[in-house]
């Protein structure tokens, strides 16, 4: 049985149409998502994150242990400021993406939904003498993202405060009676994002704030076309523990002047000296035919790939998807297609993020 979000009572209040994704029952849409993706696009909408996973790493040395297991700057890090990084296994596998906020006395990694758990394990197995300590926190934390070019405004408005201009810095806050922390995103949606984090308890209060505020819901048919066209991967289709870091969009994910961390000699050789076969890209489809997860990229009659994601684009008023294609096919402009639905469908390939 799917589980529920914290805030599925205010998802059903506003008109959800749930639908199951990746064992979670979450809105689809709230009855028009031609008009939810138009928010995101032209004014600010609102997407419940809350199934996020998180853990919470505190020790004196939780700083140098992270920056020594994930790809990204850690110890550069001080408080009020946060950057995406993944950690990688040794052969330079994604073994989870995650985003890590700097607090003042801890500092959290938020995950995927259901990869806090293997995180932690994966992390305490490299945990020695280093005082750390890393805790489980899923479903403490409220996190509701309000995304589109008035985000900043509407959540600064709401707080008295002003949004971090860089991604995943933040400033403590007040929305109401809700303690709060807003958070700038990492533009996961192609648009401009302001996280809004509070204790789970106050997860109601602080939805029914941001959207008397001017946010409108958004369902997962309207963020998965937004994502897509974004080039934004997703655990579990997009990118998992087959796939190297390298054959994703990485560039915000990793620093190449820290030093050593887990995965890092095979990152580094496949910038300074080779190549990777295949790499995450943007197909743009004829026709009305959205292809489904697993579906054939063909050039002529010789497969080079296959689709990992794909949606409508309301923007487009085209069928999108991502696809991993080889790399002799992998220039944007590329003439290929996919069989899909019985059917072999035009496409082209898009640089990411589309253009629009």
């Amino acid at each position: 049985m799917a589980t529920r979000l914290p805030l599925h009572a205010r998802h059903a209040a506003a008109g959800a149409a749930f639908v199951e994704s990746d064992g979670l029952e979450v809105p689809g849409h709230y009855g028009d998502a031609a008009a939810e993706y138009a928010a995101v696009r032209q004014a600010a909408g609102l997407v419940d994150r809350s199934a996020a996973g998180v853990l919470e790493v505190t020790g004196r040395d939780r700083a140098a242990f992270l920056h020594a297991m994930l790809s990204n700057d850690i110890r550069a890090l001080v408080p009020g400021r946060g950057c995406a990084a993944a950690l990688l296994d040794v052969h330079g596998k994604v073994q989870a993406p995650l985003v890590a906020w700097m607090l003042e006395e801890r500092l959290l990694l938020v995950t995927p939904p259901g990869l806090a758990g293997p995180t932690q394990e994966a992390l305490d197995k490299h945990l020695f003498a280093e005082k750390a300590l890393l805790r489980e926190a899923t479903g403490e934390l409220a996190l509701l993202m309000v995304a589109g070019p008035e985000a900043p405004a509407l959540a600064g408005r709401l707080a008295g405060a002003d949004v971090p201009g860089d991604a995943w810095a933040h400033v403590a806050a007040r929305i109401g009676d809700v303690e709060a922390r807003l958070i700038r995103g990492g533009g996961e949606t192609g648009e401009a994002e302001v996280w809004v984090v509070a204790p789970a308890a106050a997860g109601a209060p602080l939805w029914d704030a941001l959207v008397a505020g001017g946010a409108r819901p958004v369902g997962l048919t309207a963020s998965e076309a937004l994502r897509i066209e974004t080039g934004t991967p997703r655990w579990g289709h997009d990118v998992d523990r087959t796939v190297l870091l390298p054959e994703i969009p990485c560039r915000h994910l990793v620093s190449y002047t820290k030093g050593c961390y887990l995965g890092q000699e095979v990152v580094v050789r496949i910038r300074d000296r080779g190549h990777v076969n295949r790499q995450l890209r943007g197909l743009l489809l004829e026709g009305d035919t959205s292809p489904a997860p697993g579906d054939s990229v063909v050039s002529g009659e010789t497969e080079v790939g296959r689709v990992t994601s794909a949606a409508w684009s309301f923007g487009l008023k085209r069928a999108v998807a991502l696809a991993f294609v080889r790399r002799a096919q992998a220039e944007p402009g590329t003439a290929l297609a996919v069989r899909a639905a019985g059917r072999t469908v035009a496409a082209t390939v898009a640089a990411l993020p589309m253009p629009r």
